[in-house]
């Protein structure tokens, strides 16, 4: 770095004087261009100034004659005015105004307009009308927007009479503005500069009469002009802005790199030549102590590697050993010598002939040699040995071979090592691989019957095509009846077996070309394809029903399940199979609903009815979002004194658009989507309050009937709930269906019913004698009252049998202290037969509809003064 130190000197002077050149030359041109900006500049002021005190004056000879003869006429005033035109100016016309109003005007023609104009009644001339008589002094402002166009100067000249020295009035001119631009060069073409003019130095907005408002926020040169009354602030820039830098700058800079570069080229070449000669003798004496390093790193290495060197001359069958090929070989050091036979007399028998002969070869042929070969060492232990050389001939014909020699043995064990582990690890690969397709098999099938399962399906239906119509795809999708049954009675066990013979069956109606697999516990799903392939599943399908619908016998044991299956088939390309296995499920649906046991196919009315359900669904939802959901009420009466003994409380959905919904138009939908316990929840809540409401208006009720579902029941916050609701004054009362008292008599219903009965909620069981109610579970569940079916009540008063029915359920109730309703009484007919029997509660039509709240207020209200409590069945029939 010392060698450039002269040159960077030098740069560094170079450079400097040249920065400083060319920012010295590039400020001498700003300046210039100011100067030459103002100069301009004050030749346009200059000019403005004169052109507008050269129209001042030329008014001035008018004024003296206004003063002169105050009483001057019209035709004379306009022949003193039409003398002052004749001189060339920017005049536009002038005006006499005795006592402030205009009654003289040149020319006039143009100008008749301003006749009769009075100043001091005009707020945008008075001011300077008055500034002009009080100064006694001519007035200039402007510019103006004038009455005929355009904007001018005004100039406004008091005038006092000369014989009396009395105020006469005012003499006005108008200076054409745009005229005096022109004459003054603000913007004729011949002007170079771009110019604005402002009433202030520092505009605000709309101070700027003439040029770019920006003018004055840039760099421009500025200047005034004060007309009297006002001053004009002048701001101008070059016409394409300020230069930058002078025309010639680029040649100045030229040649001043091109003297910078003769006195700086000489020193760098010189100190590149300095340079070069050090580095030379650098690199020199770098490899002089590289090739030192190197030859100690080879001695090293050999006595680290243990390679042994060795050379032979083939004319003199002379062969040199080093050191470390005697210790490779066993002998002792100073036995350094030899012959090629001795090298020989070590080798293994087995591997001499193959040594002996490469070596041959390779001396013959001038080629490398390379060998691996075994030796037996003196002790008897053997050694494979690797072996390098070289073949060198001299200008005079003369051959040696110069190698080495060095130990492998440690890598041939190894490699013998790593052979074994490699076929053993090729060996574990096979089993893996084994293990692998195992794995996926049972992954992909169902452990228990060896069927595909659903995880099967699911990639056969990503990778099915559907495009092809000449291979329209069906899905039957089956589940077995009463399966359930079969694993509560006989067990799991049993189960099992049933379904692998349920499969057995399965498999022989199936054909090879179609996939059958389960998706679930008792759920399959067969695919079958073809052109129209709807035949075949509807064979397959009726087959499989009429099969498993046959006895199972299961270690002596006779099972019956029997199935139902819904069909879906293809009809337009690029159905996908996701939605047939839905379809199929809608179908599936459908034949249970019918009565299992049977096959039903989807069709466009199913599709329907799965849509109006959807839309029924989201409807139920957005209902329940919005309280939709209210109580009516249907009352209860004691069948002896006809007073009104309680209320059910019934579900009703307040539909926007189809009205008032009874439940069976939404609660399947409901129990599908498991928000029966919620409306149950809202219509409890709700019929609570009413309830309150209506001992608050004074109708007493004694009792609240409230319909509950299973879902309900399972809901450990249902007795919180009623805990927090007021129930003071009445009894509520939990319907429950006979389907959910008896047919799952789980622990769950057993202990919910118990602790609703501790919280003081009595207990009615629903529909009586429609479900499988025995007399054990009567007395296990001791509900407060039964409610006999509608379907048993309508028929006794034509039907002996069903009389007798009615009483024994009338009989056993009284028997176990249970009460009893009756519900579904349409007639009074109906009322007397139960009243007789012994039935002690009434409910029906014939004496009242399901109502709202109010209504039900209404005719509670009716009812009470009515009929009292004293009146019976009786005296009702006769009124």
């Amino acid at each position: 770095m010392t060698y450039y130190v002269p040159a960077l000197l030098a740069i560094t002077t170079v450079l400097t004087i040249f920065a400083l050149s060319d920012s010295d030359r590039l400020s001498q041109h700003r300046e210039t261009q100011r100067a030459k900006a103002s100069e301009q500049l004050a030749d346009v002021i200059s000019r403005l100034e004169t052109n507008v005190h050269g129209n001042v004056n030329l008014v001035h000879g008018l004024v003296a004659a206004v003063a002169a003869d105050p009483h001057m006429s019209q035709p004379r005033f306009a022949a003193v005015a039409e003398r002052i035109f004749a001189v060339p100016s920017q005049l536009r016309n002038v005006a006499g105004a005795p006592d402030f109003v205009v009654r003289l005007i040149y020319p006039q023609e143009p100008n008749k307009a301003s006749l009769g104009l009075d100043y001091m009644a005009t707020p945008s001339q008075r001011e300077t009308a008055v500034q002009a008589v009080a100064r006694r002094l001519v007035m200039i402002t402007g510019p103006v927007d004038l009455v005929q166009g355009g904007q001018g100067l005004i100039a406004r000249y008091p005038v006092f009479s000369l014989s009396s020295n009395r105020f006469w009035g005012l003499v006005s001119a108008v200076i054409d503005l745009n005229r005096l631009y022109w004459d003054s060069n603000v913007n004729s073409p011949s002007q170079t500069l771009d110019i604005a003019i402002s009433r202030r130095p520092t505009p605000r907005e709309g101070d700027v009469f003439f040029g770019r408002p920006e003018l004055f926020s840039e760099d421009s040169v500025t200047a005034a002009i004060d007309l009297g009354y006002d001053s004009w602030y002048l701001a101008a820039v070059p016409k394409g802005g300020w230069s930058s830098e002078p025309s010639d700058m680029s040649r100045f800079r030229f040649l001043a790199a091109l003297v910078a570069f003769f006195i700086v080229a000489p020193l760098v070449w010189a100190g590149l030549l300095m340079q070069q000669r050090h580095r030379s003798h650098l690199l020199l004496r770098e490899r002089e102590e590289r090739l030192e390093v190197l030859s100690r790193r080879l001695q090293l290495a050999l006595e680290a590697s243990k390679i042994g060197v060795w050379e032979y001359h083939p004319e003199t069958d002379n062969l040199l050993w080093d050191s470390h090929m005697c210790d490779l070989y066993g002998q002792a050091h100073d036995q350094n010598q030899g012959s090629f036979q001795d090298w020989a007399a070590r080798l293994h028998p087995d591997d001499l002939i193959d040594a002996q002969a490469t070596f041959r070869r390779s001396i013959d042929q001038r080629l490398p040699y390379l060998k691996d070969f075994r030796i037996i060492l003196p002790s008897g232990e053997i050694r494979h040995i690797r072996a390098h050389g070289a073949v060198e001939e001299a200008p005079d014909g003369t051959v040696r071979v110069v190698g080495a020699n060095w130990d492998v043995t440690e890598d041939i064990a190894m490699q013998v090592e790593l052979r074994t582990a490699r076929a053993k690890a090729e060996e574990q690969n096979r089993e893996l691989r084994t293990t692998r397709r195992i794995l996926e098999h049972q992954s992909l099938h169902d452990a228990l019957t060896g069927l595909p399962n659903r995880r099967f399906l699911d990639q056969f239906m990503v990778t099915a095509d559907t495009s092809d119509l000449s291979q329209k795809l069906a899905f039957i999708h089956i589940d077995l009846d009463h399966f359930k049954h079969v694993n509560d009675t006989l067990g799991h066990g049993t189960g099992d077996e049933v379904l692998k013979a349920a499969t057995a069956r399965l498999r022989e109606i199936v054909g090879p070309e179609e996939v059958v697999s389960r998706i679930g516990g008792d759920e399959f799903v067969i695919v079958t394809c073809g052109p129209d392939p709807a035949d075949r599943a509807q064979e397959v399908a009726l087959q499989i029903v009429a099969m498993l619908a046959r006895p199972i016998e299961i270690e002596g044991q006779e099972c019956r399940i029997g199935c139902s299956a819904g069909i879906a088939c293809q009809t337009m390309a690029g159905e996908t199979p996701q939605q047939l296995l839905m379809n199929a499920d809608i179908a599936l649906y459908e034949a249970k609903k019918k009565g299992r046991n049977r096959v039903e196919i989807f069709s466009d009315d199913l599709r329907a009815v799965t849509i109006q359900t959807k839309q029924t669904a989201d409807e139920l939802l957005r209902a329940l979002e919005g309280d939709a959901f209210v109580p009516f009420f249907q009352p209860q009466f004691d069948a002896q004194t006809l007073a009104i003994s309680g209320v059910e409380a019934l579900a009703r959905w307040e539909h926007a658009e189809r009205g008032i919904l009874t439940p069976d138009k939404f609660l399947e939908v409901a129990e599908g989507l498991g928000r029966v316990a919620e409306i149950d929840a809202l219509i409890l809540e709700k019929s609570l309050f009413q309830m309150t409401r209506w001992g608050a208006h004074g109708i007493e009720i004694p009792k609240l009937s409230v319909n509950i579902s299973a879902q309900r029941l399972k809901d450990p916050k249902l007795l919180g709930m009623l805990g927090a609701l007021p129930t003071d004054g009445y009894t509520v009362a939990f319907e429950l269906l006979e389907s959910i008292s008896f047919e799952d008599q789980e622990e769950y219903l057993k202990a919910a019913i118990r602790l609703l009965k501790e919280r003081g909620v009595q207990v009615e069981i629903d529909d009586f004698g429609s479900g499988h109610a025995s007399i054990v579970s009567l007395l296990e569940l001791a509900p407060h009252r039964l409610k006999i079916d509608r379907k048993l009540v309508a028929p006794i008063d034509v039907s002996e049998s069903q009389r007798r029915l009615v009483a024994s359920i009338i009989e056993i109730g009284r028997s176990l202290g249970i009460g009893i309703v009756a519900e579904g009484v349409e007639t009074m007919t109906h009322a007397e037969i139960l009243r007789e029997m012994g039935c002690q509660t009434l409910q029906g039509y014939a004496f009242a509809r399901p109502m709202s709240s109010a209504d039900l207020m209404a005719f509670a209200e009716d009812w009470q003064s009515r009929y009292p409590a004293t009146k019976t069945l009786a005296s009702l029939r006769r009124a």
